[in-house]
């Protein structure tokens, strides 16, 4: 097993490590260091720990290295095995959620008449929206999901203006989401929403028109995975608005629930059906799955056309006789199968968006990163012709061949970048796009970004910290975005990232169009996979006093 290429070299050494502290020797020894090297390539695929039998459980506890709760480096608790600091963080998140979801308030006449105010009066089919709100009236957790396009960002601006006027206008609220473009997105979706909610002038100026990163808002603290704000410090928020909660992680989460404030309010925001957290745990599903009464489900969708909601309903059901019936069918126009020519399709909507740079002085900023935004291609894996690095290098080919100056791994105008380690001393975070274009000031390239402001801000390209080319990225950097179009490529063959989450992530992210490039085989195997996520969170909310 130790040969085995499914375990990285960190793996095997820090299996090794603790197999030769355990006081095994013979055949204990090699079980005792396979059930290790499996809890570590678990961590690195998303679970927070792994489930193991009796016997396993037996064995670990015969040596030091192992307890029910302790200060050894492994824990066994309800025959799951964890490291230690991510027992503690589950075990901790879950007794402070529980104890949250616990906590009632009466909404009394006064906010019965503010939800008929804002929602208006019951009619024969449930309101989910209102129903959301009133739950955020009556509990300090509240849970709201929902896929794009149903509303949740409008609903909770008007929770905010509910709250304000039930409670305090006063109140100190924070919004937060987990990565930049997530929380540019939440802020822009705020205030596009301003304008057409009623409500009195006062409310209106009490509702917070800034978003920021969880990082941002828990305080980071250079060179160090804690944070400012914690149990001992408190943030001063009185309700935070967590926007992309799927994304969040377990450490991350029970960081955030920890440097809550004593009877602050939690309104968590997300998608259950879209991709779990790239680190450890599935927060979001598994407080869904044991806290039904803190979360609603938002189920009436405003944003798409019955083609991409549709093709998105059948992609979560796995329904794949459906899914390909339907990119056949020429009279749904805003979904297609493009298995032939996608790379010539591809170069030309980029060589449209590279005329646009030509005439930046003419256009401006703006339009450059609409047209930019207008269309992505979106991968599921890094590498091959039809992964991320291969499609990326084959448009810059493709408009090399147009005359335009695309040398790959260079700098040149139109590049568009991708963010991938966060820079706060630069205000630039992972996920975040910039595009190259030479400042009209003094010629030299520089990259432009967006700020959440609207404006925009540049950097000489030597500032940045590590970035890629974007004109195609992987879905899981796409989550938080939303594109006109997209064009989803899956691998010719079968890849062990694929499931229906992750497809339906990407379908998810267009607003009018979808083309898919899929063999018939490989989309079967990816609809017939969900992720599975090894979790103990869900055990212990329903477990946990």
């Amino acid at each position: 097993m130790e040969g085995d290429p499914t375990y990285s070299f960190l793996d095997i050494h820090f299996s090794r490590f603790l197999a030769a502290r355990s006081g095994l020797s013979g055949k204990e020894k090699k079980l005792f260091y396979d059930l290790v090297v499996r809890l570590s390539a678990a961590m690195s695929d998303g679970h927070s720990c792994l489930p193991v039998s009796k016997d396993e459980r037996d064995l670990l506890f015969t040596t030091d290295l192992a307890s029910e709760s302790g200060q050894t480096p492994l824990i066994v608790y309800n025959y799951n095995l964890y490291l230690n600091r991510y027992f503690h963080y589950e075990s901790r998140l879950a007794g402070q959620i529980r104890k949250m979801a616990g906590v009632s308030f009466e909404k009394g006449e006064k906010g019965d008449q503010l939800l008929d105010d804002y929602f208006g009066r019951d009619k024969h089919e449930i309101d989910w929206q209102k129903r959301a709100a009133a739950m955020a009236l009556e509990k300090e957790l509240t849970i709201i999901s929902g896929g794009p396009g149903t509303g949740k960002t409008y609903t909770v601006l008007k929770i905010l203006a509910i709250l304000l006027q039930a409670i305090d206008s006063k109140l100190h609220i924070g919004l937060a989401a987990p990565t930049g473009k997530a929380a540019m997105r939440l802020q822009l979706a705020i205030g596009g929403s301003l304008d057409a909610l009623i409500c009195p002038e006062e409310i209106r100026s009490s509702l917070p028109k800034e978003a920021m990163t969880l990082h941002r808002l828990l305080g980071v603290r250079k060179n160090s995975p804690q944070f400012r704000h914690n149990s001992d410090n408190p943030m001063s928020w009185d309700v935070v608005v967590v926007d992309e909660a799927s994304m969040v992680d377990l450490a991350l989460m029970s960081k955030l629930v920890d440097a809550l404030k004593p009877g602050s309010r939690l309104v968590l925001l997300g998608d259950k059906d879209q991709l779990a957290s790239v680190e450890s745990g599935a927060v979001l599903s598994d407080c869904i799955e044991s806290l039904p009464d803190n979360t609603v489900e938002l189920r009436k969708t405003y944003r798409f056309d019955s083609g991409i909601r549709g093709l998105a309903e059948s992609i979560n059901v796995g329904d794949m006789s459906r899914v390909w019936s339907m990119l056949q069918d020429k009279n749904i126009t805003s979904i297609s199968l493009k298995n032939s020519g996608f790379y010539a399709f591809t170069g030309e909507h980029y060589a449209r968006y590279m005329e646009k740079i030509n005439r930046v002085k003419d256009v401006g900023l703006r339009q450059i990163f609409s047209a930019f935004t207008n269309f992505q291609v979106l991968c599921s894996v890094h590498y091959g012709e039809r992964g991320v690095a291969g499609i990326n290098r084959g448009v810059e080919f493709y408009l090399a061949g147009k005359g335009y100056q695309c040398k790959p791994d260079s700098w040149y105008a139109g590049r568009p970048v991708l963010v991938t380690r966060n820079d706060y001393n630069l205000g630039l975070y992972n996920g975040d796009i910039g595009i190259c274009i030479p400042d009209p000031a003094d010629k030299k390239l520089k990259v432009w970004f967006e700020k959440k402001d609207g404006g925009f801000k540049s950097y000489l390209p030597y500032r940045l910290p590590g970035c890629v080319t974007a004109f195609a990225m992987t879905i899981h950097k796409s989550q938080g975005s939303e594109f006109e179009e997209v064009l989803v490529v899956l691998p010719r063959e079968d890849n062990r990232i694929l499931c229906r989450e992750l497809l339906y992530t990407a379908v998810t992210r267009a607003k009018k169009c979808v083309r898919i490039v899929a063999e018939k085989n490989v989309m079967e195997l990816c609809l017939s996979r969900r992720i599975q996520r090894h979790s103990g969170l869900a055990e212990q909310l329903r477990s946990s006093n």
